[in-house]
This record gives structure tokens, C-alpha cells and sequence, in this order.
């Protein structure tokens, strides 16, 4: 069975004005040191209202749902201690004029003197997924056949429609913000692995950028684990759709690994179109056309039902496909997240959407 496993990044919030509170160090203590998660389960992020959860490896859909659970218990449970809340949206509906304070270490503090405004504007969450992989050139080859799936993920994911007290007009700001970085979205077709390598010793040696963390492109090889990490996805109010979305993108893999061995041609996309296509994956999340792998305008049932049959034989491999199907065909019938933001507030106002994100219980 294909490992993987889920990071979560959360934002801190007042329990009653929603604003940020720089809060971290706090929350994050004392979520490690309660009885539901481990220290290294709880990290800091860059700014310090926020924190992000890592689950270990697993192999099962169930047991990622079960750590996702018991992960945001145990950060909800310390920021209520702490006076505040956690809020399961990838953009902060409001900000306070003054700046959110930069987690105390040096690669954070290199970045605000790099990019002062960028920093003070990074309140958005991500829900990364790793999965395993045998080696650096087989993962790179899963890249390039994944990457044209990543604008569905990203549509099917958002949950950043609100920024400073307003409708952006997109279904994820979280990417419009994340994409101003100088490396960052889909990232382009390789070569095999040393055009990969090569690419990002020559960004890195330019200077723009200061390490390879600073590689933001939405799908990309970890240099901390043997896995292909995505990162396109906005973290989900409830656990049981980032559930969903872990399953499909372990199901991507599986299939990417299936027709890698069987010497199947990739599809490849230009990466103006592809760009195009997160874009308006991003814009208007569900309610409009996606663009399909092959480029194509279709309407986002059709885009879905295409990805879910693009993956049905991973997930029936898994045991998944029961539990995967029924997630989408809800997420169809009810919206994103984005659109459940944009309901609470037009019927009931930031009450209402406080209630949604922050909720009474972690999941949701």
C-alpha cells in the first residue's frame, strides 16, 4: 500500500472579532504537551497566528481522518486555553492594521527582510499531502503526470473567497496571495531528474530565492521525506474533505506510478494554459468550467467525474472508492467551502461566519 500523510496550517483567531492573534508559541506548547498530539505533531508556521499539524504515515484513508480529528482537537483545545480560536480557512476574513509578528527564527526573518509586504500578508492556510514515492526519478516523473489534475484540486479545495472583511471575487485568494512569490504554481515538465535538480540550483544560485523551501510550485518533491508533496489545496473546514482530498491525491500517485511502469505517454500541457487553468480553478472554484488535462473548457461536474474515473482503479485498490465518491458527489451537490463562506455571511453576517469556521468543534 502507497504511504502518505497530511499537514494542516490553521490560523489563530479572537474567539469574538475573528482577528488574527499572534498566538503560536503558546498554542503550539501546549497542544504538544496535552495527551492528543506529540511535539513534532504541532510546528510553527511563518507568522504567529498560525500553526500547522502533520500526521504521521499512514496507509489507510481512515487513519488520516482519525489524526486530522485528533490533530485539531488538540490545537482547538490549546487555543481555547489560550483565549483564542482556530479557524479552518485558507485566507483571514479580516486583518488588523498592524502586521501579524514573524515566528522568531532566521529563514522567517531572512524572508520578511526580503518581502516585508509579502510576509505581512501571508494569513493563508494550505493542506499539503504527501505521498510515497520509490525514489527522486520515479517522483519526478509522477510530477509531470499530475500536474495537469492540479487546477481540479484546486477548484474541488477552495476555501479563501474573504479578505479584509470583503468577497474577493475568487473561490481561493489563498493562491492569488501564495502565487506572488517568485517561484510558485504548477510547476513546469521535467526532463527526468537532473533537469530538476538543475532548475533549482540555478534559482537558487540567481539568489531570488534563498533555499529550496522557497520552491512554492503546487506539486514538488519534499526534501524532508521520500515523497511527492502537493500543496495546491486550501485547508478544509471539516476533516472529512481533506479526507477526500488526500485519498485522490494518493489515488493520482497510484495511477501516475501504474502508467510510468507500463511506459504510457504523459499528457502534457503548455504551461501558459496550465497557468491559466489554476487561475481560473481559483477564480471561481465549482461554478464555471474547469479546464481539463487535455485543455479542453467542460463544466466542473464533467472535470470531476472525468478525475474520479481517472482514478476509480487506485481507489478500488485501496478500499477507497466508496468513501472518495460519496465525499465528491456531496462536494457537487453542496459547494466548496468558499461557497459555504459566501452563504453564512450573505444569510447571517460574520456572526454566521465566524460560527462556520471556527465552529464548536474542530472538525468543523
Amino acid at each position: 500500500m502507497i504511504t502518505f500523510g497530511v499537514e494542516e496550517e490553521y490560523l489563530l483567531v479572537d474567539p469574538v472579532t475573528v482577528l488574527p492573534v499572534p498566538g503560536a508559541e503558546y498554542v503550539r506548547r501546549a497542544a504538544g504537551l496535552g495527551p492528543l498530539a506529540e511535539d513534532d505533531e504541532v510546528q510553527d508556521e511563518l507568522l504567529q497566528a498560525q500553526v500547522e499539524v502533520a500526521t504521521p504515515v499512514c496507509t489507510e484513508l481512515e487513519e488520516v481522518g482519525g489524526h486530522l480529528l485528533r490533530l485539531r482537537h488538540a490545537v482547538a483545545s490549546a487555543a481555547e486555553e489560550h483565549g483564542c480560536r482556530v479557524a479552518m480557512a485558507a485566507a483571514a476574513p479580516l486583518r488588523d492594521p498592524s502586521a501579524v509578528p514573524v515566528t522568531r527564527k532566521p529563514r522567517y526573518l531572512r524572508m520578511e527582510g526580503q518581502a516585508r509586504q509579502l510576509v505581512d500578508e501571508q494569513l493563508i492556510n494550505g493542506m499539503h499531502v504527501h505521498v510515497g514515492v520509490p525514489d527522486p526519478q520515479t517522483g519526478v516523473a509522477v510530477l509531470n503526470r499530475i500536474r495537469v489534475w492540479l487546477p481540479t484540486l484546486l477548484a474541488m479545495s477552495a476555501n479563501s473567497p474573504l479578505w479584509d472583511g470583503k468577497d474577493t471575487g475568487f473561490a481561493s485568494w489563498r493562491t492569488i496571495v501564495f502565487g506572488r512569490w517568485p517561484v510558485s504554481g504548477p510547476p513546469p515538465y521535467f526532463d527526468g531528474l537532473a533537469d530538476y535538480e538543475q532548475r533549482i540550483d540555478a534559482l537558487v544560485a540567481s539568489g531570488v530565492i534563498a533555499d529550496r523551501g522557497q520552491l512554492y510550485w503546487q506539486a514538488r518533491l519534499s526534501d524532508r521525506f521520500p515523497t511527492v508533496e502537493v500543496r495546491c489545496l486550501d485547508v478544509q473546514l471539516r476533516a472529512d474533505d481533506a479526507v477526500m482530498l488526500a485519498g485522490l491525491v494518493r489515488a493520482l500517485v497510484a495511477v501516475a506510478l501504474a502508467e510510468e511502469k507500463a511506459g504510457a505517454p504523459p499528457v502534457r500541457c503548455r504551461p501558459e494554459l496550465l497557468q491559466a487553468a489554476n487561475w481560473h480553478a481559483a477564480r471561481h472554484g465549482l461554478n464555471s468550467t474547469l479546464v481539463d488535462p487535455d485543455g479542453r473548457s467542460r463544466s466542473s461536474g464533467d472535470v470531476l467525474y472525468s478525475l474520479l474515473a481517472h482514478v476509480a482503479p487506485a481507489l478500488a485498490e485501496s478500499g477507497d472508492e466508496r468513501e472518495v465518491s460519496s465525499l465528491v458527489h456531496r462536494l457537487l451537490q453542496e459547494g466548496t467551502p468558499a461557497d459555504r463562506q459566501r452563504r453564512a455571511l450573505r444569510e447571517g453576517g460574520m456572526p454566521a461566519l465566524r460560527s462556520l469556521i471556527v465552529g464548536d468543534s474542530p472538525s468543523g
